[in-house]
């Protein structure tokens, strides 16, 4: 299967790395008490849109953090039990957030040129350079694209 590059962003490292994988995309923040088993990396509050799927291996795009402080906790739980993210994108920059990233040991990256739950799909394989700032989204040559 052939694959192309069909967007690149540019943003800000939080945490250094290279990782690559199938995206897993959702426009809801992620609460990591009572919101994410990790055991299984899989999100378990009930309201959120993903409940049901699990981050473990992929490539996580979201917003952010919500909730209390245990968020790190739950994603540094999440990479002991090998169900983290393999990098995480996330738009907003909160210090929940920064230790959470900085505990899950994932590559991620912030303040993107673009925003990344545009140029992003569920789906989608991406590349994740951190040490560079450098995200490729790439899609199989026999995957649907749309224009928008």
């Amino acid at each position: 299967m052939s694959e192309h590059v069909q967007d690149t962003l540019i943003g800000r490292a939080v945490v250094g790395g290279v990782a690559e994988g199938e995206a897993l995309v959702t426009r809801d923040r992620i609460s990591g008490w009572g919101g994410v088993d990790p055991q299984t990396g899989t999100i378990i509050e009930t309201r959120h849109e993903l409940v049901g799927q699990s981050f473990a291996g992929k490539v996580l795009v979201f917003p952010g953090a919500k909730g209390s402080s245990g968020w790190s906790g739950i994603f540094h739980a999440a990479r002991l039990m090998g169900t983290a993210p393999a990098a995480m994108l996330f738009n907003e920059m909160t210090t929940k957030m920064a230790l959470g990233a900085v505990v899950t040991h994932a590559p991620a990256i912030t303040d993107f040129d673009h925003d990344p739950l545009t140029c992003i799909r569920t789906g989608d394989w991406v590349r994740v350079d951190a040490d560079r700032g450098v995200v490729q989204v790439l899609r199989r040559a026999n995957m649907q694209t749309s224009t928008t």
